[in-house]
């Protein structure tokens, strides 16, 4: 639906990026109030409901946000450029990761490596499929295999979101292969 979608875009923003926007102070772990949300879309002149914010939340591709066990609040899962803690404890990757990006960013990508950009951490998939989508977004995707399992040995942390969504600072050139473009 095109409500939602502008629902979703709308909350990427406030709860990644300019909660300030919305009129919103995000707690130390990213969390805002959902009446607070609610009153936000009202006051910038797009309905919605606790029911259609609950759709987004649910139906959302990229399992993007989360809602509190009593929802009453909501956050983004990740991608924020907002100082924030989301309290994920440092986990062991698997030996290999993907990364989609679009042909045109490989060539700084494979000098300089992943680097976060605007946001606190380099975002990885544990599978080519949502690699291949999430670079299709910005382009013609290509994937690159990222050996996150010698990352790990040599001492790069990583951890993972409850989407299963990978996270590190930053990925070297030297743990890069391109497997697609």
């Amino acid at each position: 639906m095109k409500t939602d979608i502008k629902i979703s875009k709308r909350l990427s923003l406030w709860l990644r990026h300019q909660p300030a926007d919305a009129g919103l102070v995000l707690t130390g772990d990213g969390w805002a109030s959902v009446p607070e949300i609610l009153n936000a879309f009202e006051r910038k002149g797009l309905a919605c409901t606790r029911e259609q914010l609950q759709r987004v939340v649910d139906t959302n591709d990229k399992k993007r946000f989360e809602l509190s066990g009593d929802g009453t609040r909501i956050r983004a899962r990740q991608g924020h450029s907002v100082a924030i803690d989301l309290g994920l404890a440092p986990l062991a990757p698997p030996q290999y990761l993907f990364h989609g990006t679009a042909t045109r960013f490989l060539s700084p990508i494979l000098k300089d490596g992943l680097k976060p950009m605007n946001r606190h951490h380099v975002h990885l998939s544990a599978d080519t499929a949502t690699a291949t989508r999430v670079g299709s977004r910005h382009g013609k995707p290509a994937i690159l295999n990222v050996a996150a399992g010698s990352m790990h040995a040599a001492g790069h942390v990583f951890f993972r979101t409850e989407n299963g969504v990978w996270l590190v600072e930053h990925v070297p050139p030297a743990f890069l292969e391109l497997v697609q473009s």
